[in-house]
């Protein structure tokens, strides 16, 4: 391993002419040594010349979407540390150092940034309290404390980004890396870091309804995937109450007269227990499934070697405001 990590900025972009050119100045000027790459996802105006001008390496991705960025950029790249942040200028690039220096420090695999406003106006109307909505589900269904699940800010180790299977098109692709590392119980952390309004002339991308409906299918389904037991036993426990209320009076009716007058709701109750059996059945299978995958994921994770010792930890380096999640 050599003395110094070899780092990686990851910054994906569609149309950020406008705010690219600083996100990578500001880059190369706080991070010495650090490799920018600047992946141009299908953007129609200046932005990869903008980018190249800075100093980035320049990628094209055709296939539209910052999950198809990042699992390009995951599988391209190699390097002992990989940093993650958006190209339109709304995260504060100063605070890179100090997640770099908290993920060596640990050392952990994944530093998630939190975002602080530093003005009032950063979060578009109703990102807040959907952002709030999605930490308090993968808190209740991971129970893992997550505090801002949707950050475009991160660091990563080696072993977490070849580990991480990246599945998701768009802008699901934070919410699969949060529940990768709530559920695979990986070394992690979170620290603050600032957010502010976009650069002057430049667009978000973001649509708040249907990003939030495509957010919520792919947690949907990551729940199914990793949690199947708890999806399919609530749903076996709302069928088996659902059969004792509509089938306890007519087994009381048959005991005091030995008559099944209701038939239809008899049969009915019958078939929702038998579903509740079949429900918690399944659950048990896919349950046993879902260890298999983890199993076998994290034997990929323990192929890769551990993130670069730094000893910052034991020279006295305060620890981050943070939850850490130690696995």
């Amino acid at each position: 391993m050599p003395s110094s990590p070899r780092i990686v900025a990851v910054v994906p972009c569609h149309n950020e002419e406008a705010a690219i050119a600083k996100v990578v100045t500001d880059l190369h000027a706080t991070v010495p040594g650090i490799e920018v790459h600047v992946y141009d996802n299908c953007s129609t105006d200046g932005t990869a010349e903008a980018a190249r001008r800075a100093g980035a390496h320049v990628r094209r991705e055709e296939e539209k979407g910052k999950g198809n960025v990042v699992r390009r950029a995951f599988a391209d790249l190699d390097a002992d540390v990989y940093l993650l942040i958006d190209g339109d200028d709304t995260y504060d690039v100063a605070d890179a150092p100090r997640m770099i220096a908290t993920l060596l420090g640990g050392p952990y695999d994944h530093v998630l940034g939190v975002r602080r406003q530093v003005s009032g106006t950063a979060y578009r109307a109703g990102h807040e309290s959907g952002n709030r909505f999605f930490n308090t589900l993968v808190t209740f269904a991971f129970r893992r404390q997550v505090t801002d699940m949707l950050s475009g800010y991160r660091v990563f180790s080696r072993r977490f980004v070849k580990s991480f299977p990246a599945l998701s098109r768009e802008f699901e692709i934070e919410t699969e890396l949060t529940v990768h590392a709530v559920n695979a119980r990986v070394p992690q952390t979170e620290v603050e870091v600032g957010f502010r309004d976009r650069a002057e002339g430049s667009e978000s991308k973001l649509r708040t309804y249907h990003d939030g409906f495509r957010i919520l299918g792919i947690f949907a389904q990551l729940l199914f995937q990793e949690r199947p037991f708890l999806v399919t036993g609530a749903a076996s426990c709302a069928l088996f109450v659902l059969g004792l209320v509509l089938g306890l009076p007519v087994v009381v009716e048959f005991a005091g007269t030995g008559l099944v007058p209701r038939f239809p709701t008899a049969f009915l109750a019958a078939s929702l227990m038998v579903l509740a059996g079949v429900f918690l059945l399944m659950g048990v299978l896919l349950h046993g499934q879902a260890r298999i995958r983890r199993e076998t994921s994290r034997l990929f994770y323990l192929r890769q070697p551990a993130p670069p010792w730094s000893g910052a930890a034991d020279a006295g380096r305060p620890a981050p405001a943070a939850v850490e999640e130690r696995g």
